[in-house]
């Protein structure tokens, strides 16, 4: 656990190597539970009113209750200053089951855990020449009751990550069973051709990643046309520019999909140069989430 820094499991400081759950817990046996990675530069979270709220969705959707979402913030917080660069990823599960099966008893407790990463190593390249990327033979199940939400099941993607060893590829695109493009196992996806910039709907699976929306945002913000729509793999073929976003990557051009060169444009280059430009800026006063 050489990158795990810190923990705190409900408001408590665990040392990083004796913390643990209980055996019972739901988010174990089934993946009941909704989780958030977040950045933190500076000894600050970034984007955190975006990641506490998408957080408070997908308790919303799922029935958990977040409890106190003032104490997330301050938890959050108080676990980023004490490093001047890493990862914070936040679980809320629904907490601990007293019996077998599915069924809820309404005596769970959610449990809330943070765990303090150190920040990956990462290539300086990848932000200017693009990263290499494939395409996954796995396919995403499609369901609406969980699509967009960021819930602790995994499988598809961990079996999608399996599919390739090669370090210097950075992602693998995925479809859902339909057809569709949904995203990266890690990121969403962007298109750009002519001067629209598109990205697939996140509206039978997927995850709608806090960066994605900021990224549509900061293209409304410049005057660029950005859709969400339907994609599929013709859509990629036609395109002039692809990307990828996430909460720690920020935007990362294409710059190879399937062997086949691609060149980072203008539009990346341009939603690239107004990220760093928000970020450096630092939140706006938002309140409490």
């Amino acid at each position: 656990m050489a990158d795990l820094e810190a923990v705190r499991l409900n408001g408590e400081r665990l040392p990083a190597d004796a913390a643990g759950v209980s055996v019972l817990e739901r988010g174990l046996h089934y993946g009941d539970g909704i989780f958030e990675t977040i950045g933190c530069t500076g000894g600050q979270p970034r984007l955190l009113e975006r990641h506490l709220r998408r957080l408070a969705r997908g308790c919303e959707r799922l029935g958990i209750d977040p409890g106190d979402t003032g104490t997330l913030d301050d938890e959050v917080r108080e676990l980023a200053a004490q490093a001047p660069r890493s990862v914070i990823k936040l679980l809320m599960t629904r907490g601990t089951a007293p019996g077998r099966g599915y069924a809820l008893t309404g005596r769970e407790r959610p449990t809330r855990i943070l765990l303090r990463y150190a920040w990956p190593a990462e290539a300086p390249v990848a932000q200017e020449e693009g990263v290499r990327v494939r395409l996954a033979t796995l396919r995403l199940g499609e369901n609406p009751a969980l699509a967009g939400i960021k819930h602790c099941n995994r499988l598809e993607q961990i079996l999608a990550r399996r599919e390739w060893t090669d370090p210097d590829i950075a992602d693998a695109l995925m479809f859902s069973s339909s057809g569709a493009l949904v995203s990266g196992t890690m990121s969403n996806v962007f298109l750009v051709r002519g001067s629209k910039i598109l990205t697939p709907r996140i509206d039978r699976c997927g995850v709608a990643g806090v960066m994605r929306e900021l990224v549509l945002e900061l293209a409304q913000a410049a005057a660029i046309a950005a859709e969400e729509r339907r994609l599929e793999a013709a859509d990629l073929e036609t395109a002039d520019e692809i990307f990828l976003t996430n909460a720690l990557i920020g935007i990362r051009p294409v710059r190879e999909l399937e062997g086949k060169r691609r060149l980072p444009g203008p539009s990346t280059r341009h939603l690239q140069r107004a990220l760093a430009a928000h970020l450096a800026a630092g939140p706006k006063p938002e309140g409490r989430p």
